[in-house]
C-alpha cells in the first residue's frame, strides 16, 4: 500500500505535492520521492518521512506546473533507494510513474525485459516494470506530435497494452515530457485513484489525481469521482482533459481501505469512509447483542486511531459509555506497516499508554479495526490487564483474515496470520481475553455500501474469504509470492 499523486496547474507544483504527500503519510512511511518538469524532470527521492526527505531548498528547486509524488510501504521488492518511487526513464521522449498496487506476475515480466528485451532494470519493485510497459506501448505506437486527442489515443494503446499483460492491482499517475499528466487505474478498480479540480481566477482549471481526497481542501481543489476501474484521464499541457475507459471488469476494490488503511476524511469510490466505519461499528454492535444479549460492558474503548468512529458507533448503539482509555502518542509510526513483526510489538509500549481511571476494576470492551498477526493485539491486552481491567472483551471491525494479500497490503504469508491456522476460541485464549467477537463478511459489506452512490456488490477480500479478484492466483502462486515476500523481508 502507497500513497501517490499528481498535479497539473498552472503554478509551480512542488510545493502542493510536498502537502499532498503530507496529507498521505499514513499510506507509506518508509520512503517518499517527488518529480517536476518542464523540459526536463527535478527529482527529489529520500528514505524515511516525507518531513525528513525534503527541506524548502529541496522543493525550491523542483521546476514545473507538472509534477507527481509518492509515499512508499514495502508490500514487495527491497528497502533501497533504488526502489523509492517515483521512477523515471529517458525514452521515449521521458516517462515518469509512481504507482500504487502489486502486479502478480511481476518476476515473468521482470524477465521478459531483461532477458529478452535486454534492457537493465535498476530497482527491485513491480512500478519499474510498469513504466517500462508504458514506455513501450508509446514507443512502439509511434506516438503523434500533438499532445491532443490524437496523441489520447496513443497514450490509451499503451495502457490497453498493460491491461493484457500485468495481473494484480494498479493505480498509477503519470508524467510524459512535452505531453502533459497521465492517470490509469486496472480494470477491477481494486487500489483507489479519485481525481479533483480547482477552477482559477481566469477561468482556466488545475487537475489532481491521488489515493485519498485527503489533501483537496486543503489546496482548493473539488472531488470530482474516482478514476474509473479500466479508465485513462490525460490532461495535456494546455489543460484540456480527456477521459476513456479502455477496458471495465467486475468492480472490486479493497474493502481493508475502509476498514483500516484510508483516512477517515477521505470519499473513495463514491464512499466516505468515515460513514462507513460508524456502519461498521453498529453492525459489529448488534451482532454482541444477538451472541451476548445479556452482558454489557461497562466502558468501550478503541485501539486508536483507526477504531475510534467504529468504537463510537459500537458504544451508543449499545447504551454505554466510549472513552479513550488507550492515550496514542502521535509520532510513533503506524504499527501494522513497521517492516518487521520485532519493530511492530516493541512500538506498541511506545506507542499506545492505558489511563487507568478508565480501566481498573471495569469490564473493559477493546474494539480494533482487524486483527491480523496478533502479536500486537495480545501487547495491549495485557496492558490493560496491568492496570486493573476486570474482564476485558475484545471485538475487531474486520472478518477474520486469514489469506495473504497480494494486491498491496502487508499480509504476505498465512504463517503470519493468526486467523489462518487457529479457530476463535484459540485466538480468544491467545490474546488472553474474556470474550472474542468478529464481524461477519455480510456485515462489513453492508456497512461500505450502506449510502454508497454506487454499489460495490462484490469488494476485494481476499485476504478474508480467499477469492483473489484477478483469477490467476493458485496454490501454486500463493507459495511462490509467500516465498518471494519472505526473501525481500529477510533482506530489508
Amino acid at each position: 500500500m502507497c500513497g501517490i499523486v499528481g498535479i497539473y496547474s498552472h503554478e509551480p507544483v512542488a510545493a502542493e505535492l510536498y502537502d499532498s504527500l503530507i496529507h498521505l503519510q499514513h499510506r507509506g512511511q518508509d520512503a517518499a520521492g517527488i518529480i517536476t518538469c518542464n523540459e526536463r524532470f527535478y527529482v527529489k527521492h529520500g528514505l524515511g518521512l516525507v518531513r525528513e526527505i525534503f527541506n524548502p531548498d529541496d522543493v525550491a528547486k523542483l521546476h514545473g506546473d507538472i509534477g507527481i509524488g509518492h509515499t512508499r510501504y514495502p508490500t514487495a521488492g527491497g528497502y533501497d533507494l533504488a526502489d523509492v518511487q517515483p521512477l523515471w526513464i529517458g525514452s521515449p521522449r521521458g516517462i515518469a510513474l509512481a504507482h500504487n498496487g502489486n502486479l502478480v506476475n511481476y518476476k515473468e515480466l521482470a524477465l521478459e525485459i531483461t532477458q529478452k528485451k535486454h534492457r537493465h532494470l535498476n530497482s527491485s519493485i513491480d512500478s519499474e516494470v510498469l513504466l517500462h510497459l508504458l514506455a513501450d506501448g508509446l514507443d512502439q505506437s509511434n506516438p503523434p506530435m500533438d499532445e491532443g486527442k490524437e496523441f489520447f489515443g496513443t497514450v490509451c494503446q499503451s495502457v490497453k497494452s498493460i491491461f493484457a499483460r500485468a495481473q494484480g492491482s494498479y493505480s498509477a499517475v503519470s508524467v510524459i515530457i512535452g505531453k502533459g499528466l497521465v492517470a490509469f487505474r486496472d480494470p477491477h478498480g481494486i487500489r483507489p485513484l479519485v481525481m479533483g479540480e480547482r477552477l482559477n481566477a481566469n477561468g482556466t482549471k488545475d487537475y489532481i489525481f491521488a489515493s485519498e481526497t485527503t489533501m483537496f481542501y486543503a489546496l482548493g481543489f473539488q472531488p470530482i469521482g474516482d478514476v474509473a476501474p479500466g479508465e485513462v484521464v490525460y490532461v495535456n499541457r494546455s489543460g484540456e482533459l480527456f477521459r476513456h475507459t479502455v477496458e471495465k471488469k467486475q468492480f472490486t476494490p479493497c474493502i481493508f481501505e475502509y476498514v483500516y488503511f484510508a483516512r477517515p476524511d477521505s470519499t473513495l469510490n463514491d464512499v466516505g469512509v468515515y460513514r462507513s466505519r460508524l456502519y461498521m461499528g453498529q453492525n459489529l454492535a448488534r451482532r454482541w447483542q444477538e451472541t451476548y444479549p445479556d452482558l454489557l460492558p461497562d466502558v468501550v474503548i478503541p485501539v486508536p486511531f483507526t477504531s475510534n468512529t467504529a468504537a463510537l458507533s459500537f458504544a451508543h448503539e449499545l447504551g454505554v459509555r466510549y472513552s479513550e482509555g488507550l492515550y496514542k502518542n502521535p509520532f510513533i509510526g503506524r504499527t501494522f506497516i513497521m517492516p518487521s513483526g520485532k519493530e511492530r510489538s516493541r512500538s506498541v509500549r511506545y506507542k499506545l499508554t492505558p489511563q487507568k481511571s478508565e480501566i481498573q476494576d471495569k469490564r473493559v470492551l477493546m474494539l480494533d479495526d482487524s486483527i491480523v498477526r496478533g502479536t500486537t493485539s495480545r501487547e495491549i491486552v495485557k496492558m490493560v490487564r496491568e492496570f486493573g481491567a476486570k474482564e476485558i472483551y475484545f471485538v475487531s471491525a474486520c472478518p477474520p483474515i486469514k489469506n495473504p494479500c497480494f494486491y498491496g497490503i502487508d499480509i504476505p504469508s498465512r504463517t503470519d496470520l493468526i486467523a489462518a491456522h487457529s479457530t476463535t476460541e484459540e485466538i480468544r485464549q491467545y490474546l488472553g481475553v474474556d470474550k472474542l467477537l468478529y464481524q461477519e463478511l455480510n456485515d462489513l459489506v453492508e456497512a461500505v455500501n450502506r449510502r454508497a452512490g454506487q454499489k460495490i456488490d462484490h469488494p476485494c477480500m481476499a485476504c478474508m474469504d480467499g477469492k483473489y479478484v484477478t483469477g490467476e492466483i493458485t496454490e501454486k502462486k500463493i507459495q511462490e509470492l509467500e516465498q518471494q515476500r519472505k526473501q525481500d523481508q529477510v533482506h530489508a
